[in-house]
This record gives structure tokens, C-alpha cells and sequence, in this order.
């Protein structure tokens, strides 16, 4: 029985190039895993393993590592920062219980570190942050400190000085121990010195190391009450109160120093270990309802003695076969068990399992609580499904990912490769939730949906070269929406008689614009009988299945309020089947009454340029139809934050670099969907009905 003390279930998470995989290779090379550091920028990264990664060096799967640190245990999980991965995040936070945030200490607080870092707030995960790449031109480590307290609204807790910036940087201040670690410039991580504080740094180092003891005491009161007397408490005290407000996400230990030059990275691991809390001391995960999802008020607790909970939450198919990551979080999982996946009711045995060292595999037979392992050749389980004790059957909290806002039409080029394509995007499909497909029933096209651009690049490109399968891409299609924006009283009558029973249902209902973002709500305020309570349903369901195709293009509806407030019904003819049929021709009478309006997809942009061209950018977003939000200058250029529509964003990378001499870059994200102006719902109206029109 392992000690799950010694346990840390750990991600690295950050913006594009924060340098989160470059910090986990040196973790890797510290704790002894491997021997000879790969570098993301020379594609030999042990984590990027796919070849997409290697060549465009960026992650785009979250890759799953264990390591051995001071008697710890540290299962690490290397996520990408790309806000078109953004669900690998989501699904990597699901099952941590600490984090470390990279950030650079050039760039800063970057818009892709907000939403991860909005992301585990949601999640509730302790971390640690890493100022990373401090021997970068313009690096300024305070800056980002700034920057985590005003633009991130946390509390970062300073443990680390660094000694020198830019080209100078040779090392870290402890700030709690008040020790000099400084590095040569062998490059080698193991060659460093403790020394005293430099002289110029000894009036810095005090202030922060008040600083440090008056937070770290506010989280014990007797502690506290000795400090104000001026009774120093020793270093085991405060660590056990950093321990406890990290845990409690007070506030967030912050470490300094370049990952590339191995300078400062065992200080961060010594903290993963001291700081981040255990499996055991994480908030135990919430059984839910399998049929409403609500939460029961049962949890799964981390104890390797209880029935098996256990959470799949990757899938991933590689050169040994479909590999099932699965987070434990009670009980054990031996070699030959069976195990009951709750969301099919299927039962499935446990074959191969594995543990993971990023490319490399482990055999293991047994399992248990705290643990993120891999198991080799399940059949039926897909993200997010629960595997429990066939005899103690329960669901965990379920995951919950974006919809796509971006489609291609695609085709093989031969007509033999139909069949492939179909079993190369269902393997696809299994591994990444946030990538749907479906086929245009009128044309016969696939039509592949993701969350941006770069998202469905890369998805073509695997489908090439892992698979095979050569595509005609078509042009990239937004999803647009339909709304209504008047408020409209109507009635509907179905009648139907040809000899038996006849069909019967009259409705009297009110539609109107919702509030934005609701979706679809339905009420009934209908008294005395006059629509029977058991066709209520019915008629909602009449009109929820209208919403899926609009009046004006064929669109979803969004964002509609439906009121039944009165009908008759007839006690032989009517029957739910009547009020639903009543309900769809209400939509199609009154929906076209109300207003119909087209909605596109609007983005959250954020742009970073070069001083000298950001009128050039201001004025090409002001041209796609954007609204500037925010600017703001740093060291190295400026950065402009707006929303623009997401149609006119397409193949904004190559134009930006254009203006800028390639020195820009840019991310965006998904932020809501507003009113079409006239002349662009004309033309989507009219390009729809052509297509229709060719079908």
C-alpha cells in the first residue's frame, strides 16, 4: 500500500511559448527520467511526441509523465496552451489536484493564461506560479507580478528573488531561508552554489521576507497573535501555513528563473512537494445522478480500501493501440478485473495497464486510489465516463465541453477513401470531444466542426498523415444562429379528421426575445384545464424541435422565451402527438412574425504588435468590423484587446504578419454571439438559399 501522502497529481499549464513543455523536460532531466534534455525548438521533445507537435512546436495533446522528486511521487501532466486545445486543459484540470502556472517573464499575463487560469479557479486547483524565461530581453519579474494581481485578480506570494536580469540572470534569493542559489554557466542544473544574499539585494530580500511571514501567519491565529508580540515562528510553522493557504487557494507561491538555462526549477519542485496539497487533502469529487447530473451529496473518497471510482478522461490512439487515461480516486484497479462503465451499463475487463512516462510505457498489474495510469484496449468508453465496481455502480461529475464555432466541408479525394476517412475521424472524434463531425444529409459532404482555424489545420493534417487520408477542403463556415426580437401573442389550432379518431390540439402562446445566452426556455401558465397537464410536455417538445432549424437560413434558434398560456384540447381526439404537431406549425406561423434576426459568432481578440504598426492594426480590426476594448503598452510592443466578428477573422494570421513584418501574433477565443448587421445577413441568407437552391 503506497502512501498517498507522498503522492502530487500535478499540470503545468500557461499561454502559447510561456516555455510549460520546456519546464517539464527539465523536470523530467532533474528527477532522472531522462538523460539528454530534448528542446522543444529542435522538435526532440519527450512530451510533444506527435509529429505536428515536433514540427510546429507547440503542444496540442496533454501528455501524462510520472517522476520520483525528494521521495514524492509527481504524476505531471504537460498541457497546451493554444486556445484551440483549450478542452485539453479543461479535461487535464478535471483530474489534478495542483498546478504550477508558467508564465513569461517577457510577455507576461498572456489572454490564453486568463482563461486557463479562470479555468482552474473553476476547478478549484492549488498551484504554484513559475516566472519563466528570465534571461530573456526585456524580462522583468515584478512586472508580472503586477500583472497576477491585477489582470489574474490573485495573490501571488513571492518566494523566490532572481539575482541579475536578462543576460545577467544567474540565479535565485530564497526569500523564506534568505539563501543565494547561484548557477555557473555550464548550463548544468546540478552545478549550483548557495551563498549569501548579494549586497545589493539585502534590503529587497527583508521586505519581501516580512512580506512573506505576514501573509503566511494570517492562516493560523495563534501564529499570529506571537508575530504581533514579536515571537518569530520557526520554519516548519511557516511552511505548514504556506501549505494551508495554498491549499485554500489564499494565495499562490511565486518562483522565478529560466527553465532553457536550468536555473531555479528544483526551488519549484521542492515546492510541488512541500506546498501542493496530496491526493488526499484535495476536496473529494462529487457523485452525480446519472440521469439529471445533479450531484447526489455522495463523494468519492480517496482511500485505495473503498469499491473502485475511477474517471477516464483521455483517450488516445497511438502506435501500441487506443490508449484509456483514467484517473483513480478510490479503491484499486488490478490486471484481469472487470469493471462496469456506468454511462453504457457495459461491463469491461481490465487488459494491458501502463504506466506513462510520455512516450514511453511501464507495465504495472495493480493500481489504486490517487493514481493516473493508462489502460490499453478498451472498447467502449469515452471521455468522461465513469468505471466503477460492478457491484457499487456510481457516475462522477460529468465534463462539460465548448461547442464548435467553426466548420469545413471535407471530401477524400479518391473515391476509395470514403471508408477510411469514416474510421480515422470516429478514433478522432473518441479523442478530442470538442471536435465534432457530422454529414449534410441534402449534399452527402462531411462537415468537420472545431474550435478554431489552427484546431481543424491540424485535425486535416492528421487525418494526411497518420491516417492516410488525402482531403478536398472546403472553405471554413461559421456558425452562424437566429433569434427574434419582437414579442408576439399568437394562436394554433391542429385539426385533423379522416374516419377512427381524428388528431385535436389548439395552443394559445406567447413568444419572445430571451435573455442573451438562455438558450431555449419554455413555461405554462395555462389554468383550469384548458391544455392538460400531461401535454405540456409535448408542446415543449414540438417547439424544441423547431429550434434546431430558423426561418430566415436554416440556423439554430437561440435565445427564445415560449409562454403557453391557454388552448382546448377535445377528450377523445387530442393526444400528445396532436400538441406537438401543434407546436411546430405555431413555430413555423409565428416565428417569422417576431422579428427573425441572424446572430454571428463574435470573438474575444487579443493582438499583440510592434510599437510603429499599431495604428495599422487598429485601423484592419476597425475595417473586419471589430471594437477596440483596451490597449495597453509593455516592454516589447503593445497589446490591443476588442471583439470582432468571427467571420472576418479568417486567415487574419498571414495578414497580421504582413503589417507587422511578421513580428505580431494574435489569439482568440469564443465570447458570444450578436446581431448580424443588415448587409452581411443579406448575403449569408441569399448564400445559404444557393446552396440549397444546388442541392
Amino acid at each position: 500500500m503506497a502512501d498517498l501522502s507522498k503522492y502530487r497529481n500535478i499540470g503545468i499549464f500557461a499561454h502559447v511559448d510561456a516555455g510549460k513543455t520546456t519546464t517539464t523536460e527539465r523536470i523530467l532531466k532533474l528527477t532522472g527520467k531522462i538523460h539528454k534534455t530534448g528542446e522543444v525548438h529542435d522538435g526532440e521533445s519527450t512530451t510533444d511526441f506527435m509529429e505536428q507537435e515536433a514540427e510546429r512546436g507547440i503542444t496540442i495533446q496533454s501528455a501524462a509523465v510520472t517522476c520520483e522528486w525528494k521521495g514524492h511521487r509527481l504524476n505531471v501532466i504537460d498541457t497546451p496552451g493554444h486556445v484551440d486545445f483549450t478542452v485539453e486543459v479543461y479535461r487535464s484540470l478535471k483530474v489534478l489536484d495542483g498546478g504550477i502556472g508558467v508564465f513569461c517573464g517577457s510577455g507576461g499575463v498572456e489572454p490564453q493564461s486568463e482563461t486557463n487560469w479562470r479555468y482552474a479557479n473553476e476547478s478549484e486547483v492549488a498551484r504554484v506560479i513559475f516566472v519563466n524565461k528570465l534571461d530573456r530581453m526585456g524580462a522583468d519579474f515584478y512586472r508580472v507580478v503586477g500583472q497576477v494581481e491585477k489582470v489574474l485578480a490573485a495573490n501571488p506570494l513571492v518566494m523566490t528573488l532572481p539575482i541579475g536580469i536578462e543576460d545577467e540572470f544567474c540565479g535565485v534569493v530564497d526569500v523564506l531561508e534568505k539563501k543565494a542559489y547561484v548557477w555557473d554557466d555550464s548550463g548544468l542544473p546540478e552545478n549550483y552554489e548557495v551563498q549569501d544574499v548579494p549586497a545589493d539585494m539585502v534590503d529587497k530580500v527583508e521586505e519581501y521576507h516580512e512580506m512573506l511571514i505576514e501573509t503566511a501567519v494570517e492562516q493560523d491565529d495563534d501564529l499570529m497573535e506571537a508575530y504581533m508580540e514579536g515571537e518569530m515562528p520557526s520554519l516548519e510553522q511557516i511552511k505548514a501555513c504556506i501549505r494551508k493557504g495554498t491549499r485554500e487557494l489564499a494565495f499562490f507561491p511565486t518562483f522565478c528563473g529560466s527553465a532553457f538555462k536550468n536555473k531555479g526549477v528544483q526551488l519549484v519542485l521542492d515546492a510541488v512537494v512541500d506546498y501542493l496539497p496530496a491526493p488526499t487533502e484535495v476536496d473529494p469529487q462529487p457523485l452525480t445522478d446519472p440521469e439529471t447530473g445533479e450531484p447526489t451529496g455522495e463523494v468519492a473518497t480517496v482511500d485505495a480500501d473503498e469499491p473502485l471510482k475511477a474517471l477516464a478522461f483521455k483517450i488516445m490512439d497511438d502506435r501500441f493501440g487506443a490508449l484509456t487515461f483514467i484517473r483513480i480516486y478510490s479503491g484499486r484497479m488490478k490486471k484481469g478485473d472487470t469493471v462496469l462503465n456506468s454511462a453504457t451499463g457495459k461491463t469491461e475487463r481490465i487488459g494491458r495497464m501502463v504506466e506513462m512516462q510520455a512516450d514511453d510505457r511501464n507495465e504495472i498489474s495493480e493500481a489504486q486510489a490517487g493514481d493516473i495510469i493508462a489502460v490499453v484496449g478498451m472498447k467502449n468508453v469515452q471521455t468522461g465516463h465513469t468505471l466503477c465496481d460492478p457491484k457499487h455502480e456510481c457516475t462522477l461529475e460529468a465534463m462539460i465541453f465548448p461547442d464548435p464555432v467553426i466548420s469545413i466541408a471535407v471530401a477524400p479525394k479518391d473515391k476509395g477513401g470514403n471508408e477510411k476517412m469514416g474510421i480515422a475521424i470516429g478514433k478522432m472524434v473518441a479523442e478530442d470531444p470538442s471536435f465534432q463531425v457530422e454529414t449534410d444529409e441534402d449534399s452527402g459532404e462531411t462537415i468537420l466542426k472545431g474550435m478554431g482555424e489552427l484546431h481543424l489545420d491540424i485535425k486535416v493534417d492528421i487525418l494526411k498523415r497518420t491516417y492516410g487520408v488525402d482531403l478536398i477542403v472546403g472553405q471554413p463556415q461559421v456558425a452562424y444562429r437566429e433569434t427574434i426580437t419582437q414579442e408576439i401573442e399568437d394562436s394554433y389550432t391542429h385539426k385533423k379528421q379522416s374516419g377512427g379518431s381524428g388528431q385535436f390540439g389548439k395552443i394559445d402562446y406567447r413568444i419572445k426575445p430571451g435573455e442573451p445566452n438562455s438558450g431555449y426556455t419554455f413555461s405554462s401558465s395555462v389554468v383550469g384545464g384548458n391544455v392538460p397537464k400531461e401535454f405540456w410536455p409535448a408542446v415543449e417538445k414540438g417547439f424544441k424541435m423547431m429550434m434546431d432549424e430558423g426561418v430566415l437560413a436554416g440556423f439554430p434558434v437561440l435565445d427564445v422565451e415560449v409562454e403557453l398560456f391557454d388552448g382546448g384540447f377535445h377528450a377523445v381526439d387530442s393526444s400528445a402527438i396532436a400538441f406537438e404537431i401543434a407546436a411546430k406549425g405555431a413555430f413555423r406561423q409565428s416565428i417569422p412574425k417576431a422579428g427573425p434576426q441572424l446572430l454571428e459568432p463574435v470573438m474575444k481578440v487579443d493582438v499583440f504588435t510592434p510599437e510603429d504598426n499599431v495604428g495599422d492594426v487598429i485601423g484592419d480590426l476597425n475595417r473586419r468590423r471589430g471594437m477596440i476594448k483596451d490597449q495597453e503598452a509593455g516592454a516589447t510592443g503593445v497589446r490591443i484587446k476588442g471583439e470582432v466578428p468571427l467571420s472576418e477573422m479568417f486567415g487574419y494570421i498571414g495578414h497580421l504578419r504582413t503589417i507587422t513584418s511578421g513580428r505580431g501574433q494574435f489569439s482568440m477565443e469564443f465570447s458570444h454571439y450578436a446581431p448580424c448587421p443588415a448587409n452581411v445577413a443579406d448575403a449569408v441568407i441569399a448564400a445559404e438559399k444557393e446552396k440549397k437552391a444546388a442541392k
